[in-house]
């Protein structure tokens, strides 16, 4: 809609990622660095996490985009799988029939795959988008797969892009055996302001953009205070700036035109409120006969503060939660402990299966 009006051929801040219009700030740099790096060793696993919009998929499918003939790559946004459901959809990502197969079935499937491509002198590249998403046994499901091997070579690499939330997973104690194949990793950080008008004025560009003054200075700052940098966030709001500023006739953007956009955009966004903080009614601390003089100030009125959350529910002491705390990270750590125990039992018994099939299988 408003293209025409800033002669623009293409809308420059589409919430799609597309390679076309990847920005390469400092950290998306390194992170892309890194991602290259480790499929130049064709080994090990590489984690990038950052927060929600900060451009992971983006760097994903740059990577893909520019990828040599030579690596074949598939691509995952994983919700909660199981080991078994993440078996089955890692080899219908690269085109094996899993209908009807057991996970036994599917692996060799996979193994005669990954050997075949090997054969050609190519390998298999396997992206996980959303990786936080992964139970700790999935993960370690991944590690089982980069066990396919030749000439101690693994046969299939694995990049994990996630959250934030990916990082305390793999420190878990249960994943020591996953953390030491995992050949780099990356944070993506949040734009800085310099960055915010570099990115913005980048789209623009690749959208067709002649380069004259569209917005102010002002107005770039007021734009990074509110998206705190974020490149979806970005996207967002400047899409909703541009059509304003067509709507509003505007040549310029500046500060006030992007203040108008961002009250509307606050209006419109359900963000519930802070834990609202009362102050108690006064409390006395009784003081003893015995007391010396001086604790006459512990008798006078001391306000003490609650938390009490948006439902009504006052916050008890953090000691409190933090003994359940420590309850539940020790039931959840034995109850890994036990899975990843079945999980490797499970994997022996399957190898074992599979070099009595491979026996019989030569000895017809």
């Amino acid at each position: 809609m408003y293209e025409s009006y800033y002669g623009l051929n293409s809308k420059p801040f589409q919430l799609t990622p597309d390679p076309a219009f990847f920005f390469a700030s400092k950290w998306h740099k390194r992170a892309m660095s890194y991602l290259q790096y480790g499929l130049s060793q064709a080994e090990g696993f590489i984690v990038i996490t950052g927060d929600i919009g900060t451009g992971k998929t983006t760097i994903a499918n740059s990577l893909l985009a520019d990828i040599e003939d030579d690596i074949v790559a598939a691509q995952i946004v994983t919700p909660k799988l199981s080991p078994d459901e993440l078996v089955k959809m890692v080899a219908a990502k690269f085109e094996i029939d899993v209908a009807g197969k057991t996970k036994a079935d599917i692996l060799k499937d996979l193994e005669g795959y990954l050997f075949a491509l090997s054969a050609q002198g190519r390998r298999a590249l396997l992206l996980v988008d959303e990786a936080q998403n992964l139970p700790l046994e999935t993960i370690e499901e991944l590690r089982m797969l980069s066990n396919f091997q030749q000439a101690g070579k693994p046969l299939l690499q694995s990049f994990l892009l996630g959250q934030e939330e990916l990082q305390p997973i793999l420190r878990a104690p249960n994943m020591e055996q996953f953390r030491q194949r995992i050949v780099a990793s990356c944070h993506l950080a949040p734009l800085t302001l310099e960055e915010v008008q570099s990115y913005i004025e980048y789209r623009l560009q690749h959208a067709g953009w002649n380069g004259s003054q569209l917005f102010s200075s002002d107005a770039y700052e007021h734009i990074y205070k509110f998206t705190r940098g974020v490149p979806r966030k970005i996207n967002t709001l400047m899409d909703r700036i541009l059509l304003f500023g067509f709507l509003e006739e505007l040549e310029v953007l500046d500060e006030q035109a992007v203040d108008s956009v961002i009250d509307e955009v606050r209006e419109e966004m359900f963000v519930p409120d802070a834990p609202e903080v009362k102050e108690d009614e006064e409390v006395s601390e009784e003081v003893s006969q015995d007391a010396p003089d001086n604790s006459q100030e512990a008798s006078e009125s001391v306000p003490r503060q609650r938390l009490i959350t948006p439902n009504g529910n006052e916050v008890k002491d953090a000691e409190y939660y933090k003994a359940m705390l420590g309850e539940l990270v020790d039931a959840l750590d034995d109850a890994i402990s036990h899975k990843i125990k079945l999980t490797q039992y499970i994997d022996k018994l399957l190898k074992k299966k599979y070099r009595t099939y491979v026996r019989l299988k030569s000895d017809d």
